[in-house]
């Protein structure tokens, strides 16, 4: 269902999409980092995610006062950027498989744990918006969510590798899975987005 007026100039979900952007490009900073520093694919997968969901929120700010087409239109395009940190984490896993070194798991775990705190925040920001701006505002949610079930795989993966299987299996397989996340919640939003402009259609 397309959002009313009120929704769109609504200054409490304005902040809350503005808030949740500038949270997700800090961490980005900090993710990344440490991804690149201990050579993991689960966090370059997460790190790469946080810095869409940037990017998401500030289309999704920009879009909230088009007209109901155009809204979904801009659904139909956050469809596909949810779709690069897949191909991204492919990329890196590819290198990973030629060079299985295990990350150092205390920082993956710590890292992991860093970004579930952003992510729920952000999720509790945003869950009661999440139906009321059709797929924009669904974009998000589904973003931070399963961002957060994805930081508890990240620091799964770094207990796995420093008690029971010190190898860098642990951290390709969560990031492999985090992959097929995106892809699923890309598909989800392209979905929504296509009904939302079938509706809008006179």
């Amino acid at each position: 269902m397309a959002p009313s007026s009120q929704t769109e100039s609504d200054p409490a979900l304005r902040r809350a999409v503005a808030a949740v952007a500038l949270l997700n490009l800090a961490y980005f900073g900090v993710e990344f980092a440490v991804a690149l520093a201990i050579g993991s694919v689960s966090l370059f997968a997460d790190s790469v995610d946080f810095l869409e969901d940037t990017l998401v929120n500030l289309l999704i700010l920009a879009a909230l006062g088009w007209s109901a087409a155009n809204r979904a239109r801009a659904g139909m395009a956050l469809s596909a950027i949810l779709l690069a940190p897949a191909v991204a984490t492919l990329w890196t896993a590819w290198d990973k498989f030629n060079a299985p070194l295990a990350p150092d798991p205390l920082p993956l775990s710590l890292a992991g744990a860093g970004a579930l705190a952003v992510n729920l925040f952000c999720a509790a920001l945003l869950t009661r918006f999440r139906r009321r701006a059709g797929s924009l505002t669904r974009a998000a949610f589904l973003s931070a969510r399963n961002d957060a079930l994805a930081n508890l795989a990240i620091i799964a993966a770094g207990l796995v590798t420093a008690f029971l299987w010190p190898s860098a299996w642990p951290d390709l397989i969560v990031g492999l899975a985090i992959a097929a996340m995106n892809a699923d919640a890309a598909h989800e939003v392209w979905q929504t987005a296509r009904a939302e402009h079938a509706a809008a259609k006179p």
